[in-house]
């Protein structure tokens, strides 16, 4: 595929009704669910698509950063557990429901453990899991009056997928449990407040806003840099002190050895935008 083909916005699939769209614009690739007739709950569509749209941004040493959003309404309404027709008028069999098959092959921490920051434009209803797919990116936008709620004590299920590591890490443990176990809704508003969004947006410049930080991202920072300290930060948050201050000191002494300090160095006194190389495998 041509440089040119890669940017055009395409199925990451041969479905002609693609349940993931996949674009890239200037070293950002954009990631979108498809399904806004049932606001992006999850499944094995989303779910394959999904996945195959982040390992091909992944591999890609033009994409530098990744935005995941959702069409339409939601961002993504939780497991879609109701029947194929999606008929409001049938009752969900969920006694023989498959819940691997569901929510597929990878838990949602995988996103924790890509090299290339992921960064959430949340536009609609965010509940379950997915609420902890977002919570996983590395940044969150959201668009003003978006619903959010972890949903599972109002659907008899539990905390699903890794949110009880994720939540208290950005909200805290009082905030985390009331969230948790009221499964109440609430908004972006009181989201940003507890620390689980970083930036309310109106929903107009939603994805605006969250591609200008991925871009300013994607021209001023040396890929090798972020996919270091992205893996710091995850790894380090289970450590003690000590044993972090080693390690940085053994990849600060890697990083030293890397041309992106040369460029960074060099680019900044030249008052020039940096050149950085891509990530090599």
């Amino acid at each position: 595929m041509t440089a040119a083909d890669d940017s055009a916005l395409v199925a990451t699939s041969s479905s002609d009704d693609p349940a993931v769209l996949y674009e890239v614009r200037g070293g950002v690739a954009v990631i979108a669910f498809n399904r806004p007739q049932r606001l992006n709950s999850w499944g094995p569509d989303i779910a394959a698509g999904f996945y195959a749209a982040i390992d091909r941004a992944e591999a890609a040493p033009a994409v530098r950063a990744i935005v995941v959003t959702g069409s339409g309404r939601g961002f993504c309404a939780g497991a879609n557990l109701g029947p194929a027709t999606n008929s409001e008028a049938s009752e969900p069999d969920v006694s023989t429901t498959d819940v691997a098959q569901l929510v597929g092959e990878r838990h949602p921490h995988f996103l924790t453990e890509l090299r290339k920051p992921v960064i959430a434009a949340i536009n609609g209803a965010c509940v379950g899991i997915g609420l902890t797919h977002a919570l996983m990116c590395d940044i969150r936008f959201a668009a003003a009056g978006a619903k959010f709620a972890t949903a599972f004590t109002r659907r008899g299920l539990i905390a699903e997928y890794g949110i009880t590591w994720i939540l208290p890490r950005l909200a805290g443990w009082g905030a985390a449990m009331d969230l948790l176990l009221s499964g109440r809704t609430f908004l972006a508003e009181e989201a940003r407040e507890l620390g689980l969004v970083n930036h309310v947006v109106p929903p107009d410049r939603l994805l605006e806003r969250a591609m200008q930080y991925a871009e300013d991202i994607a021209t001023n920072c040396s890929p090798a840099s972020l996919a270091v300290i992205k893996a710091q930060a995850y790894r380090d948050a289970l450590d003690d002190v000590a044993a972090v201050s080693a390690r940085a000191e053994k990849l600060m002494y890697e990083s030293l050895a890397r041309p992106d300090l040369i460029e960074g160095i060099t680019s900044f006194l030249q008052k020039r935008p940096p050149q950085f190389p891509p990530l090599s495998e």
